[in-house]
């Protein structure tokens, strides 16, 4: 058994290894991965390391190239937008089910204690907020809402999730000190109140316009980052990978 849990262990960690060094900038697109340079910097075999690629591959991280192995991909300003998309819609789709099968109280709870976590760190002004607080708290409501109707959508929300761009928290640590962008935090709680007040009141079509009118504060953020202030470009590596 302890060999299954090394080898699940060992698997995990070429995974996260190699798409750290990706969302880094440490691995720039178009670069060919080199298994052996991988296994030396990650300290891992080989075995592990050709399913966290295969795995990667997938996800849409890297891509095959003809002559073997794989190379770190580049994503167009569109496919970025499109996966922001997705994940909208995605998560409209679980809030929906969620809303028509409904959930546990035991598990309403634990959002609305997530909500007041998020409610507790937008407290006082605008410059004294525990920003860092609630990009922990924020990612935690919205796994937690992932998984509330289908561990099948949950899957999928978090494979599209995996690219750099697409999370409820992509560039909300590269702007905190972007005074507007904190004064919108506010109105992100407003929409986190109204979806979970839409499940507990068991409407699903109101839960599901909510989820994916929310998830737009992703695509706004990247906008934001690419045409109105690049300077914070060189604080997100991960940029590199877009092009156009």
């Amino acid at each position: 058994m302890s060999g299954v849990s090394n080898r699940a262990a060992q698997s995990q960690r070429a995974l996260m290894g190699v798409r750290d060094l990706i969302v880094s900038g440490e691995l720039r697109a178009g670069t060919r991965l080199s298994e052996l340079i991988l296994v030396e910097r990650l300290g891992i075999s080989r075995t592990p390391l050709r399913a966290a690629l295969a795995q990667l591959g997938q996800e849409g991280l890297v891509e095959a190239i003809p002559s073997g192995g794989y190379a770190v991909r580049s994503f167009s300003r569109e496919e970025v937008i499109d996966a922001i998309e997705l994940r909208g819609t995605l998560e409209g789709l679980a809030l929906r089910l969620a809303a028509e099968r409904g959930v546990a109280p035991a598990r309403m709870g634990e959002l609305t204690r997530l909500l007041e976590g998020i409610d507790e760190a937008l407290k006082g002004d605008v410059a004294d907020m525990d920003f860092d607080g609630y990009v922990d708290l924020n990612a935690a409501f919205h796994e937690k809402l992932w998984g509330l109707a289908s561990q099948t959508i949950r899957r999928e929300i978090e494979r599209v999730t995996s690219l750099p761009f697409a999370s409820p928290s992509a560039f909300l640590d590269k702007q905190a000190n972007v005074e507007a962008f904190r004064r919108s935090l506010y109105g992100a709680q407003t929409q986190h109140r109204a979806m979970v007040e839409a499940i507990a009141l068991r409407e699903g079509s109101r839960a599901e316009a909510l989820a994916r009118e929310h998830a737009r504060l992703a695509r706004q953020n990247l906008e934001f980052v690419l045409d109105q202030d690049r300077s914070l470009i060189r604080r997100v590596p991960a940029l590199s990978l877009v092009v156009g």
